[in-house]
């Protein structure tokens, strides 16, 4: 369980981070987005120990985030991940588990382990000669080495190619699937509505609404109706040989049909369009961040 209280942070009288509250449970996957800016690496880095807080509380299974216990227990991958390149993915990963005091037994066993579900072959290559894409595998082995219960992942699938981006997501889920606590930012918001229970909504510092997705659509959301008819009613614009009418309600939808009823047409298509996260984040960053946090799950603070 991840427990974050009033969170605040100051870099020398710039505030990064205030007044943020959320909480993580066990095998969730909660995603942190919001603008350049916003405050999310400063509140990954401080979940992962990274960082201290100015003000407020963040701890992890009940101890602080930056304690030794914690620390062990937790896998961090930062936006840049620099690596030694002149090492071997396995010789990098074994001195990373060194680090943690793995056996050596142990360690090549899970080293194993992560680069065949990440399908990394070249584990005898010089990761200076290896591409991007491999080497952000090889960071996310990294974060693996101690069999960590928390993951925290700050945009593991920037500036990758579309093919390594997807199985970056998909790797995601698995480790999910594994029971496995995943907290992650993305700029790609396809990303987190693929893989998230629930997403923080972040604008200049402050975490501006929370929840599960559907909860989010169902409370800031707006549920459009796409009406088609076959003759031109008031409002309408003719497209495809048909004439198309956006309305927010289903009274809407019926005042449409009558229309067309009474223009000698009828209504030809019906298309509901659910709001997408990226709508939801746009609204709600550019109202919300002026307003107090709003919240789509009734047991947050």
């Amino acid at each position: 369980m991840i427990d974050v209280r009033n969170l605040r942070k100051e870099y020398g009288g710039f505030v990064a981070v205030e007044d943020s509250t959320f909480s993580v449970a066990d095998g969730e996957v909660f995603g942190i987005i919001g603008p350049n800016g916003a405050g999310k690496t400063t509140t990954l880095k401080t979940l992962a120990g990274l960082l201290e807080p100015t003000a407020g509380s963040v701890e992890i299974d009940g101890r602080a985030a930056d304690s030794r216990e914690t620390r062990r227990l937790l896998g961090f991958l930062p936006e840049e991940s620099p690596l030694y390149e002149e090492m071997t993915a396995l010789s990098y990963l074994r001195f990373f588990a060194d680090l943690y005091d793995v056996p050596r037994d142990v360690a090549d066993e899970r080293i194993a382990d992560a680069l065949e579900q990440l399908e990394l072959d070249h584990r005898d290559r010089a990761i200076g000669d290896m591409s991007k894409g491999m080497k952000r595998k090889v960071a996310i082995a990294r974060s693996l080495v101690n069999d960590p219960d928390v993951l925290v992942y700050d945009e593991p699938a920037s500036g990758l190619d579309p093919l390594t981006t997807n199985y970056v997501i998909e790797f995601t889920k698995e480790l999910a699937a594994e029971g496995r606590t995943v907290v992650f930012s993305a700029h790609n918001l396809y990303h987190v509505e693929e893989v998230c229970d629930r997403v923080a909504i972040m604008n200049e510092g402050r975490i501006v609404a929370q929840g599960p997705l559907e909860e989010l659509r169902d409370q800031y959301g707006r549920t459009e109706y796409h009406v088609f008819t076959t003759v031109e009613v008031p409002g309408a614009v003719a497209e495809d040989g048909r004439y198309r009418q956006i309305v927010e309600t289903m009274d809407g939808v019926e005042r449409v049909r009558e229309a067309a009823r009474e223009n000698g047409g009828k209504l030809d298509d019906l298309r509901t369009v659910e709001p997408t996260l990226e709508g939801l984040f746009l609204d709600i960053a550019e109202s919300g961040g002026r307003d107090e946090e709003r919240s789509a799950d009734p047991t947050e603070v």
